[in-house]
């Protein structure tokens, strides 16, 4: 007796396809499974029997071979406990076997028969629908996040018993339940509320226009962190192909449980003491996003960035430059997307008070070139935006007028978003800060009195290449903010004065 169903694999971010076969057989009772399965697949073993009587079905007393093709491809999580089980069936003729056709399965199984709520659903309807089947059986918590595939017919299912009746024909599936979008801590929150600070405001903007990094260094209590938390407030609402990516990653991390699509960008903070595998992602088994990917086409705010690891901020320098993580272990490889807007808060020093015009700061020199030293150049010279956050001033602490809303530097932003769209449609970027050094000189369109104020500042400030390319991008995307098509010298001198941050005061000066 065989059976056969479709049911897919989650690696990485992506769904592949399989053919999942079932022999029921002469022999003593056993259940052997073959095609490279990893850990969590072969565990299947032992609870897909419980289940299927559970759900008052019943396991045949014979030997039971399962084989997951194509044989080459490691497969991995729990997922594959359903259509495993669902092949049984059908090799049992307790299922009929043209009901399957067309369908994938994927959902990963208790022992009382329930189908319970499984990472990667979307990465299996995305799978499903790129084969070309008509429709997915998902556990019905995940039945929303699957419904998001246009085309695609989505089957809920609470249960093995759910399952084998409505492959019977005998139960009718209920539609995947709307649910309205969650309120996010952005509406919360506004840019208005914050007081002075009128460069570190406008630096936010820039960075949400044109999608650039921006490391803000400060005493404490000067506001850098209710700046970096308003940010998401500002930024343009994601795209149809924006949300699918963002929202993959988070159904692959478990986080998307009960949820359609993201309804806004990404705002993720870890903590400092994160490791290395939480912020690029890893895992000892399955490979699995971590705090960088999860911000994809949003922003990964650090706080008090040089607490954090340098082994895992150092890693930050390949998505930084290429929007990708690439992992590789033993058990094979992956890569994540990791396109985010990385957003930065530190002190100038130990004690946090070097250069604030009240406080004493005791700490010698070697313990602040120390401090410093904890960042790299080269992870430095990846952040287009540096800059010093002063104290607020008694007239702003004590003053009750804010600044302009979020709604109003947003429809800004927004403009400038639409203007870089435009302009590389042909070459599929979206903003200033994504594009590549040739693509970023080929665009920057300088005007002579731009082009002479940077030439100046390749020595003054000892630009190098790639810091010479993100203040093009910088230059530019302040152009397109104020309208215009040819970076001006004023422009060009906006850019150059957001490289400040922990670089040497007397070197600062020069620049000046």
């Amino acid at each position: 007796m065989y059976g056969r169903v479709v049911g897919v694999t989650v690696l990485g971010v992506g769904g592949y396809p399989l053919t999942v076969e079932a022999f029921v057989g002469r022999g003593l009772p056993s259940f052997t499974l073959t095609g490279l399965p990893g850990a969590a697949v072969a565990d299947a073993r032992d609870r897909i029997r419980p289940a299927v009587e559970h759900a008052g079905l019943e396991w045949p007393l014979r030997r039971v071979v399962v084989n997951l093709a194509p044989g080459n491809l490691r497969k991995e999580g729990a997922g594959l406990d359903l259509p495993i089980a669902a092949a049984v069936l059908v090799a049992t003729a307790q299922v009929p076997e043209p009901a399957v056709d067309g369908w994938a399965l994927a959902g990963e199984l208790s022992l009382k028969g329930e189908v319970l709520s499984t990472p990667g659903i979307l990465s299996v309807a995305i799978a499903a629908a790129r084969a070309g089947l008509r429709g997915v059986v998902v556990p019905a918590a995940n039945a929303l996040e699957a419904s998001q595939i246009d085309g695609l017919q989505v089957v809920g299912a609470g249960s093995l018993a759910d399952v084998a009746r409505f492959l019977r024909g005998t139960w009718e599936p209920p539609p995947p339940e709307e649910r309205s979008p969650d309120a996010t801590s952005a509406s919360d929150v506004d840019l208005a509320e914050i007081r002075g600070q009128a460069q570190a405001r406008r630096a936010l903007e820039v960075a949400a226009a044109g999608g650039h990094n921006l490391l803000m260094v400060g005493s404490p209590g000067a506001g850098k962190t209710m700046l970096a938390r308003r940010l998401a407030t500002i930024l343009p609402g994601l795209t149809r192909e924006e949300a699918l990516e963002s929202s993959q990653l988070h159904s692959v991390a478990g986080l998307l449980s009960g949820k359609g699509l993201l309804q806004t960008r990404p705002f993720r903070a870890p903590h400092h003491t994160v490791s290395t595998a939480g912020l690029l992602g890893g895992g000892s088994v399955v490979l699995r996003p971590g705090e960088a990917s999860l911000a994809h086409h949003g922003v990964l705010f650090l706080d008090e960035f040089t607490e954090f690891r340098r082994d895992a901020v150092e890693a930050l320098r390949q998505p930084l430059e290429d929007g990708r993580i690439v992992l590789t272990r033993s058990t094979g490889s992956a890569e994540f997307p990791a396109r985010f807007t990385l957003v930065a808060a530190a002190n100038p020093c130990p004690c946090g008070y070097h250069g604030d015009p009240i406080r004493h700061c005791p700490c010698p020199e070697h313990r602040r070139l120390q401090y410093r030293q904890k960042l790299s150049g080269p992870l430095l010279d990846r952040i287009d935006l540096r800059l010093r956050v002063p104290r607020l001033t008694k007239q702003e602490l004590m003053g009750s007028e804010g600044g302009e809303a979020s709604a109003k530097v947003r429809d800004r932003v927004q403009q400038a978003r639409e203007r870089q769209r435009s302009r590389y449609a042909g070459i599929g970027v979206l903003c200033n800060g994504h594009l590549s050094g040739p693509a970023a000189r080929r665009e920057a369109r300088l005007a002579p009195e731009g082009e002479d104020l940077l030439s100046r500042a390749v020595e003054s400030m000892a630009l190098t290449g790639r810091g010479f390319d993100r203040a093009l991008k910088v230059a530019r995307t302040v152009a397109d903010l104020e309208g215009h098509d040819t970076i001006l010298a004023v422009h060009m001198a906006e850019a150059l004065s957001y490289r400040t941050g922990f670089e040497d005061e007397e070197a600062m000066a020069r620049a000046g």
